[in-house]
């Protein structure tokens, strides 16, 4: 079996993805085929002895879609296609906007003036042109409805873009047909342009979302230099490409660049960032026989290291496949509306066409056919049931974003609605992030002075543990004024220093006081309980003795707590993810009352427990801010970011918390609540005035001596259910959080 990615071109709506996947599934040997309509990724398994590529990229041409079997860069090409709706939509909605006034300015109570030689009862027939004209612009700038209703029409999978090609061409005609025909009291220029330009509309502010995650693959890319230093076997330094080293070479790291290529150090220490891979805010100390990856930061020393595998292979290229397959996956809630329409198109369509025949076999004339099929296809305009869910989801995103809750698309606002598991990374999301100094332990009373001592020396430092100490002796008010005469780094322990008085100064890790033999049995005892816990311990020596020593903690959120029962108060179970230390971990669950603790994994290793999760029938949330929980994020049903976060986190999540406060995750789960009960609710509406109008439009009325219905009645109650529609929306505006 092969597994392939195809790109599929002019898909619209999920009838032109289902049909896309019916039409490959027929075909001999597709074990699976599966599309997904935000990243037009066709995911296709099939038995090559079976059928061939050229086979499938021909089923969907017929099809009436463009396929290619390369994903191509669409970034230009998105922009263009951006710039060229937004151009359409600014050039429908002005001439409908005239039409309007033109042609409903009359019928309002204040009747809406017109020159002279536009008047109806003065002038009719220049009324219509005007009218006539007015609409032809909008129909320009709409034809992309018509080509690819059209289309669909022929290939017998009619979409939305199908009954809004129908219903707009069906008044056009019909105004038409009573402008040549001079009557100018029937005409519905206005209901074929609105229709359009509406539909235009929503159809442009869905778009601006479709690439939400692209971009996270683009920074994780940027991660990997593109050059390296490698080394000669005479020991010269070589700038080479990357993809020109090959295993078994040697390369050269200095301070401030980035690894290149998975490998292990042969010479040199150093403390590395790693957080691209852990989410871990320490940089992790590196020596001799020790692992480097890809796209992680050298920060304070030359690393010389042997390369274990190919820019292909390396971790970081790895987990740019997690994310590319995470997002080729289809969504799990389809969009509303859309399953709708694979239904109410053809139904819609039929009645209109069989209410017109059967009344032109009874004796109706042409007019009188044509009233009936245009009134049909008016009443059942899809402008109602289109607006159902992008005008409730247009609103909820728009209170979430005034509550500091970004949504990046309908879907995400589905999928919330039924999670039942909620996933948090550790790390700057359940804590604060950033190290802290929690304790001093001392045997002397003087703890100013050795404070001001350790914030001299360690100000020297730019680690993020010698920050957390010089941050806490100037809380501390430490402000004696030390010189220090020396200073050096000790890559993997600490720093030494000798002050100006001759002193010396040792900071830094066990491993270095038992180096200069320093006695810090009295502490260590003391650390154990702490380093339980998962806090790390700074030694400080001064002399010729161990003084105090620090306990360093990344503190937890103060609203982590209350979040998490307000999460377990909605029937949620929470799942802490991390890349740290168990003790750590366990310490942090058992403060914040979490149920399930996955500790020590690699994004890989992340993304398989989302999956596990997922195939034991739990619907995933998956909150993290760090550069390594990006596959995670894309990989769960919802992927919630926090905006504090680093930017390819916050690019790969479907929902971004601006405050990095984890009590927003509730808010958002309620803001989803009430939002799929608002789209529900339009829905009703929306085919409450079928199920009602259909009927009569076609006639049925008309059989037992009863009134026709119009069509402009028929336009006049379309209209009614779209403002019902877009009122109800309204409504979440006043909705608390």
């Amino acid at each position: 079996m092969i597994k392939e990615v195809y790109f599929v071109e002019g898909m619209t709506c999920a009838a032109c993805s289902a049909s896309v996947e019916r039409v490959t599934r027929r075909l001999p040997g597709v074990q699976e085929s599966t599309v997904n309509l935000t990243t037009k990724r066709l995911t296709i398994v099939y038995d090559e002895n079976q059928v061939q590529p050229e086979q499938i990229m021909e089923k969907v041409r017929k099809a009436g879609f463009g396929i290619q079997k390369e994903v191509p860069e669409r970034k230009t090409k998105e922009q263009n296609r951006q710039r060229t709706a937004r151009i359409n939509l600014i050039g429908a909605a002005i001439p409908a906007l005239l039409l309007l006034y033109v042609s409903m300015g009359h019928m309002l109570p204040f009747d809406l003036p017109l020159p002279g030689f536009m008047e109806m009862e003065r002038h009719p027939y220049v009324f219509a042109l005007v009218q006539l004209f007015l609409t032809l612009p909008v129909l320009f700038f709409g034809r992309g409805f018509f080509i690819s209703g059209t289309k669909a029409l022929f290939h017998r999978a009619p979409t939305m873009d199908s009954l809004v090609a129908v219903g707009s061409g069906c008044a056009f005609i019909y105004s038409v047909v009573m402008t040549l025909q001079g009557d100018c009291h029937h005409l519905y220029y206005e209901s074929a342009a609105v229709v359009l330009t509406v539909v235009m509309l929503g159809k442009y502010l869905e778009s601006r979302s479709v690439e939400k995650t692209k971009s996270a693959i683009h920074a994780l890319t940027a991660l990997a230099p593109d050059t390296a230093l490698k080394l000669s076997e005479s020991g010269e330094t070589i700038e080479v490409p990357t993809e020109q080293i090959a295993v078994g070479d040697r390369i050269l790291v200095r301070p401030g660049m980035r690894i290149p290529l998975d490998g292990f150090v042969l010479s040199g220490n150093s403390g590395v960032d790693e957080s691209m891979l852990t989410g871990e805010s320490l940089p992790v100390e590196k020596d001799k026989g020790s692992s480097v990856y890809a796209g992680s930061l050298n920060q304070s020393g030359a690393l010389e290291i042997q390369v274990t595998g190919v820019q292909s292979d390396s971790t970081l290229s790895k987990m740019i496949r997690l994310v590319e397959e995470a997002q080729g996956k289809k969504a799990p809630i389809a969009k509303i509306a859309d399953k709708v329409a694979g239904v109410f198109v053809p139904v819609v369509m039929g009645i209109a066409l069989f209410s017109a025949v059967i009344w032109k076999i009874s004796g109706a004339n042409w007019y009188f056919t044509l009233g009936i099929f245009a009134s049909v296809l008016m009443i059942a305009c899809p402008c109602a049931l289109g607006l159902a869910t992008p005008t409730a989801i247009m609103v909820g995103t728009g209170l979430g974003a005034s509550r500091g809750i970004l949504i990046r698309s309908g879907e995400a606002l589905e999928v919330a609605h039924h999670v039942t598991c909620v996933v948090l990374d550790k790390t700057g999301t359940v804590t604060e992030g950033k190290p802290r100094v929690v304790s001093f332990l001392c045997k002397e009373e003087e703890t100013a002075s050795l404070l001001a001592v350790a914030m001299a020396v360690e100000n020297l430092s730019d680690h993020p543990l010698a920050m957390a100490v010089v941050n806490y002796a100037q809380a501390l008010e430490a402000i004696e004024d030390i010189k220090v005469g020396s200073f050096e780094n000790l890559p993997g322990r600490g720093i030494s220093a000798v002050l100006e008085d001759g002193t010396p100064v040792f900071a830094g890790n066990l491993r270095l006081m038992e180096e200069q033999g320093y006695d810090a049995a009295f502490y260590q005892n003391q650390l154990n309980a702490y380093e339980e816990t998962g806090a790390t311990s700074v030694y400080l020596a001064v002399g010729k003795e161990v003084v105090g020593a620090f306990v360093i903690r990344d503190e937890i959120r103060a609203s982590s707590k209350e979040a998490i029962a307000d999460l377990h108060k909605k029937g949620l179970k929470i799942v802490l993810l991390s890349g740290d230390r168990e003790p750590a971990c366990r310490y942090i669950a058992a403060q914040t009352g979490i149920d399930q603790v996955i500790s020590g994994v690699l994004p890989s290793g992340k993304t398989d427990a989302i999956r596990e999760l997922q195939e034991a029938g739990e619907r995933v949330l998956m909150c993290g801010d760090g550069i390594n929980d990006a596959p995670a994020l894309t990989c769960a049903d919802l992927g919630v970011a926090m905006g504090s976060g680093s930017d390819i986190a916050v690019a790969s999540g479907d929902v971004v918390l601006m405050k990095p406060d984890l009590r927003e995750i509730g808010k958002m789960l309620r803001l989803s609540q009430l939002t799929i009960r608002n789209i529900h609710q339009n829905l009703f509406w929306a085919f409450i005035y079928n199920v009602i109008g259909i009927p009569i439009a076609a006639g049925l009325l008309h059989v037992f001596g009863g009134p026709l219905l119009d069509p402009m009645f028929a336009g006049v109650a379309m209209s009614l259910s779209s403002v019902c529609v877009v009122s109800n929306a309204l409504r979440l505006r006043r909705m608390k959080l």
